[in-house]
């Protein structure tokens, strides 16, 4: 049978690293704007809920002479995620004061304001630029017919029975908040207000009437304020998710630290290292968490805990692959230690670490087009497709000898432990396929609310995954019957050892076993024994998904010794 997960991990873990996750957007902007700079317009993208502020502040300016000057900003909505996205720095000027379409499919709302000329003086600070009342949002005309489209809905009321019962609900938060005027600016510095959940574009252009004038420079301050503070409509969902998954890791933090310390006798290996992804898992999400609420709170994050977040998130990440490695390969239940394939491990977790730290740096300090980052994801995604290679042959490798020695419990565990992984797979093509039809192919991504599902979906698999794993693996009063044993396993119990056959090899004919006149039981020829486990157990899920593949030199000689122990 062909290998056919082979090219499905390389595809599987080249498109999981096209959609990368989704960068916090910050609330606060403070942008020193300088004569001596080329640049003129300045760029200030979020995504807002709808009745979010803006908030623009003129904090400081310093004028040797004094210099007029003209300050426009110009705010505008997106319906289509991916224009907003993609738009860069060199191509603001394009956008700025547009009142069209720059593309088909680019429809929205926009504003612009333009303010009276300002002197700018020496050493004036705490300049307000407030609006008295808010500049009502036009919507965009078609690009090639310069009309309204029909389908472009203008931001008025309908006379309709839900429309007059808005009406009655405003006019009494009006009575009740008489202070709130309609279409007032009534917070000090408030310049507009976002008109619905969309992705917006915030430019603001400064020019100096005098050009020959270049000893002048100023502070503008920004705020974006929305009813969850200053975090933005697309990171709302992820903290919130973050908040439920670093619950949910406590929870398998405590049941897991409960286990190993009431069974601390009988534990293996491997659940030292689970104990270890667990808690890895934990601050991660902790972290992830803390970022994103210091975000609501404050508006900007500190870059250090934005870095330490990616490190760690790095180091979980690598953890939980060489963990899912060892355990295909059968560390602490088939293997007593890795011996010479420790070195390949450590070899292949050292290479994913380095990479996935370079690319969580990069990805949070530059622009995420550099060539280094692209260096980094097709890197991860080598590294990625081999290691899902590896661990699916070994897991090929693991049951044929399970199988041979006829360790029953053992085989049964390692038999779900894979059924789980091809579960895993699938669910992951079929998220790829949701994705790819809903933020790939379509032209306009007016789906964006859904963004942050691109990223949490991976970080929920794994939990799931890592579920099974914990439960699979997981400390008991048997433990031993899963710890490494050079013997053929046997079961003390025998309606036990009949209920594992049933169920590990259900449908298989039991072959007789024939003793001799003194009751012994015989011995049987390797030849015997080889002949009837391909004669006699059948092809399972794992038989149909895992192909059958050629055990190396040293796998066949440790076969062989054991298969002698047998006669």
């Amino acid at each position: 049978m062909a290998a056919w997960w082979r090219p499905l991990g390389l595809c599987l873990l080249l498109l999981v690293l096209v959609g990368a996750a989704l960068d916090p957007e910050p609330g606060k902007w403070r942008l020193r704007i300088d004569a001596n700079q080329t640049k003129t317009h300045y760029l200030l993208r979020k995504t807002l809920f709808n009745s979010s502020s803006i908030t623009l502040k003129w904090t400081q300016e310093n004028c040797v002479s004094e210099v007029t000057l003209d300050v426009t900003w110009y705010l505008r909505s997106f319906h289509c995620f991916d224009e907003y996205s993609t738009v860069k720095d060199d191509t603001i000027a394009n956008y700025f004061g547009a009142t069209t379409e720059q593309r088909k499919d680019g429809s929205g709302y926009y504003i612009q304001h333009r303010y009276k000329p300002f002197k700018c003086e020496k050493n004036t600070i705490s300049r307000e630029l407030q609006v008295n009342v808010f500049d009502q949002p036009k919507p965009l005309l078609n690009r090639t017919l310069s009309i309204v489209p029909e389908r472009i809905p203008k931001p008025v009321a309908k006379r309709s029975t839900e429309g007059k019962k808005e009406e009655e609900k405003q006019l009494k938060n009006e009575q009740k908040f008489p202070n709130k005027t309609k279409g007032m600016a009534t917070h000090l510095g408030t310049v507009a207000q976002a008109w619905e959940d969309a992705p917006y574009f915030f430019i603001i252009q400064v020019q100096g009437r005098n050009t020959s004038n270049k000893n002048w420079s100023l502070i503008l301050e920004v705020e974006m304020l929305g009813p969850h503070g200053y975090i933005s409509a697309t990171d709302w969902p992820l903290m919130i998710f973050y908040m439920v998954m670093c619950i949910i890791y406590v929870l398998y933090s405590v049941v897991w630290l409960f286990l190993l310390a009431y069974y601390w006798k009988d534990l293996l290996q491997i659940q030292y290292w689970i104990g270890g992804v667990i808690l890895l898992g934990m601050l991660e999400k902790a972290v992830f968490y803390a970022e994103f609420h210091t975000i609501a709170q404050q508006g900007v994050s500190v870059h250090g805990a934005v870095v330490f977040a990616e490190l760690l998130s790095a180091v979980k990440r690598t953890l939980a692959r060489v963990l899912v490695i060892i355990a295909a390969l059968g560390y602490s239940i088939v293997k007593p230690s890795l011996g010479t394939t420790s070195s390949q491990v450590i070899g292949i977790g050292l290479l994913y670490l380095l990479f996935s730290s370079v690319e969580g740096v990069l990805r949070v300090a530059v622009e995420r087009s550099t060539a280094a980052m692209t260096i980094c994801e097709i890197s991860l995604a080598l590294i990625d497709s081999c290691i899902v290679w590896w661990i699916f042959v070994s897991l090929s490798q693991t049951m044929k000898q399970l199988k041979l020695r006829r360790s029953l419990v053992k085989l049964l565990l390692y038999r779900h432990f894979t059924n789980t992984l091809i579960f895993a797979v699938f669910a992951s093509v079929i998220f790829i396929i949701w994705v790819t039809m809903t933020f790939r192919i379509p032209a306009c991504q007016s789906d964006w609310r859904e963004q942050w599902i691109e990223d949490a979906f991976w970080r929920f698999l794994f939990s799931l995954l890592l579920l099974v794993i914990m439960f699979l693996w997981r400390p008991s009063a048997n433990n031993q019957r899963y710890s490494y044993s050079p013997l053929v396993d046997e079961v003390d119990d025998e309606e036990e050892e009949e209920q594992l056959i049933s169920e590990a090899f259900e449908g298989m004919k039991i072959r007789p076993i024939k003793s001799e006149s003194n009751g012994a039981v015989k011995p049987n020829k390797m030849d015997e024994d080889l002949k009837w486990v391909e004669e006699n157990i059948p092809a399972s899920l794992t038989d149909v998904a895992l192909p059958t593949l050629l055990d190396s030199d040293e796998e066949i000689m440790t076969t062989k010794f054991e298969i002698s122990k047998m006669e």
